[in-house]
């Protein structure tokens, strides 16, 4: 006779009564704020538009075809016909992993304008409800943010809650290329913020540029901040699946496919982002040399070599960081599984001291800081392992070359 205790049913009864628990975290500490999505038109207009295109008589080829393919296309075009694109087709190009960066960038700038000027009309839209209008003039300041001369907008889409990427440093020169993938509620609102400005993406990014480029002035970096993914919203399934994380994946996949020159790219993976990373790894190139998780829920696998990456796979986790108490484990695909700090997934387990909480990875002064900057410059020795006998350091050497193909 089975005993109650361990029977298969009170385990999946169990098993339920974990991820009940992970919902009502969920909703408690701010990752299932509800938002609104709508449809992406003007991305899709803009694409539709390329694609009954034409230059010089030809017909422009599909904006969904292999970065390498596109990138051949730009490179046979005079300068003339490729700004002109830009300015015909601004979302199309800004969002076209294959386009030449500094192409990207341009087209972005005249597809933000855009953008500002449709908000600016909803702020007078005397249809709109007062919190509407309101929102439409939150909307436009973060585009007139984006705006400005200094910032390199390499990704921008206005649909729905918004999605972004930017650049921080020469992208095109680099020789160390990092990326960071953000967790859930993260959009053109919460890209950037005043008040606990290393929570968001573009903090994140810009303290580890700053990181990197004092761990090793001499080499080239260039780091992405990368909300360029539709991150879970709501208080239904989309945080504890992997839904959003496959759309995430497919679209980080395609960045690195589509970023110029071989530089060597890393992965910092906050959160959710880290599901995105764990999802992706199988499919990514041999130029993502390292995966790093900060604050995991899991990487949707039990061990470290069901991820499939020839990439060095490292994981953090603060002391306080609220994540620890979310059950690690998947079911029917609910839940991310195995925690990628346990003794037995089998990554590289760095230290995180003074990081303060689930969003403090990136705050300047933390273990956790100065390791991502080690690992995006490739200057693997010189990082601090959770445990004081260096095991997360096995089997490496102080440096990998830059240009790795």
């Amino acid at each position: 006779m089975t005993s109650f205790d361990t029977s298969p049913q009170l385990n999946v009864w169990r098993a339920l009564l974990a991820l009940a628990v992970v919902f009502v975290m969920l909703a408690t500490t701010g990752w299932t704020a509800l938002r609104h999505q709508r449809h992406p038109a003007p991305l899709q207009a803009s694409l539709a538009a390329w694609e009954d295109g034409r230059v010089a008589g030809k017909r422009l080829p599909d904006p969904q075809s292999a970065p390498t393919r596109l990138a051949r296309f730009f490179a046979s075009l005079t300068a003339a016909q490729r700004l002109r694109l830009a300015e015909r087709f601004p979302l199309a190009v800004g969002n076209m992993n294959g386009a030449p960066v500094e192409l990207r960038y341009r087209a972005n700038r005249i597809a933000l304008a855009e953008a500002r000027e449709t908000e600016l009309r909803r702020v007078h839209d005397s249809r709109l409800t007062p919190d509407g209008q309101a929102q439409a003039a939150r909307r436009m300041d973060r585009i007139e943010a984006l705006m400005r001369p200094d910032r390199h907008i390499l990704a921008f889409n206005p649909a729905g809650a918004g999605r972004v990427a930017e650049v921080f440093g020469d992208l095109r020169r680099a020789e160390r290329v990092s990326v960071v993938v953000p967790g859930v509620d993260t959009d053109l609102l919460t890209f950037q913020r005043t008040e606990r400005r290393h929570s968001a993406p573009v903090g994140m990014a810009k303290s580890l540029y700053k990181a990197e480029r004092r761990a090793d002035p001499g080499t080239r970096t260039a780091v992405i901040a990368w909300a360029d993914y539709t991150t879970p919203s709501g208080l239904g399934m989309d945080a504890a699946t992997a839904m959003r994380a496959e759309e995430g994946a497919d679209r980080l996949d395609a960045l690195v496919r589509g970023l110029p020159g071989l530089a060597p790219v890393s992965l910092f993976c906050h959160s959710y982002g880290s599901v995105v990373c764990g999802v992706a790894a199988p499919g990514l190139p041999e130029r993502v040399s390292d995966i790093a998780v900060a604050g995991s829920p899991g990487m949707r696998v039990e061990h470290a070599s069901q991820l499939r990456t020839t990439a060095r796979v490292w994981a953090m986790r603060d002391a306080d960081d609220w994540i620890q108490d979310v059950p690690h484990l998947e079911l029917g695909g609910l839940g991310h599984g195995a925690d990628p700090v346990a003794d037995g997934f089998g990554a590289r387990v760095l230290s995180a001291r003074d990081a303060k909480g689930h969003a403090g990875y990136f705050v300047p002064g933390t273990d956790s800081l100065r390791n991502f900057a080690g690992i995006g410059v490739g200057a693997y020795t010189a990082v601090s392992c959770a445990q004081r006998n260096d095991i997360c350091l096995a089997g490496l050497s102080g440096t990998t070359p830059t240009g790795r193909a």
